[in-house]
């Protein structure tokens, strides 16, 4: 890591709350870290960051360990679902035919 340090966010939302916390990191460091750093746990403790999958703009990041966050960016902590969205809009296809074959 070199002595320069960059402006980043860290996001992290719930159903009824989300939290977007703005710091400096030194450059080099990656989204996990950025993420330890934030203290985004603090507002959220039952985030588990070594478990959690991360990204940067809606874009999943396969290994936050390794890849190294750019100024401006946000690191996005997503969290994991609650229902499959292919299955929901099966059901939700399979309904709509249901009620059309019953009209």
């Amino acid at each position: 890591m070199s002595g320069k340090e960059i402006a980043v966010e860290v996001a992290f939302a719930l159903p009824d709350r989300q939290k977007i916390i703005s710091l400096h990191v030194p450059e080099g460091t990656t989204l996990f870290e950025t993420a330890e750093l934030s203290g985004i746990c603090d507002y959220f403790p039952d985030i588990d960051l070594s478990a959690s999958k991360m990204g940067i703009f809606g874009k999943t990041v396969a290994k936050p360990t390794e890849q190294v966050i750019k100024a401006g960016e946000r690191v996005e902590i997503y969290r994991a679902l609650i229902a499959d969205p292919k299955e929901v809009r099966r059901k939700r296809a399979e309904k709509a035919k249901a009620a059309k074959t019953a009209e």
